[in-house]
């Protein structure tokens, strides 16, 4: 192989890369839909609620873990739960609601819940709590919903 033919094949090899990177960093990431499954709960407990375990079945059959009690989350507010890249609020009163913690601008995790939105750190995109609708930019489209039970006072993924 020659130092010329060597050469081009790094080049060659190094400019593909570049450009799938580009083409990764440069797009909105996510679903487009922001019309999932509902992920809007009120809580109403349930006559005899609560089972001996603390745990409910998903609809897989498996126990689905708690994520939090709803005295965990404020009114007005949320928690960002980063390891199950969720993201619950409670617009108002015993209404909580669950979003992808997943950007849609370009994928970063959002990291707090303040004054009425879901803030990303990355480019400052923001999400009303009610609806995962955007609040402000660069983001265009809304967080997803995510499917979550609320029973007596805990909260579970779906």
């Amino acid at each position: 192989m020659t130092h010329d033919s060597t050469r081009r094949t790094i080049l060659t090899t190094g400019a593909a890369a570049i450009a799938a990177t580009a083409v990764g960093c440069g797009s909105e990431s996510g679903s487009s839909s922001a019309a999932s499954t509902s992920a809007a709960y009120r809580t109403t407990p349930p006559a005899g609620s609560g089972s001996p375990t603390g745990a409910s079945a998903s609809p897989s059959g498996v126990a689905a873990k708690e994520l939090a009690r709803t005295s965990d989350i404020p009114v007005g507010g949320g928690k960002v739960f980063a390891e199950q890249r969720v993201v619950v609020t409670q617009p108002t009163r015993n209404d909580f609601k669950a979003f992808s913690a997943v950007c849609t601008h370009q994928g970063c995790t959002v990291d707090r819940v303040t004054d009425g939105t879901i803030d990303c750190p990355c480019h400052g995109s923001r999400f009303d709590i009610a609806d995962g609708s955007v609040a402000h930019g660069p983001a265009t489209r809304p967080l997803p919903t995510e499917p979550i039970k609320v029973e007596g006072n805990s909260i579970r993924l779906a």
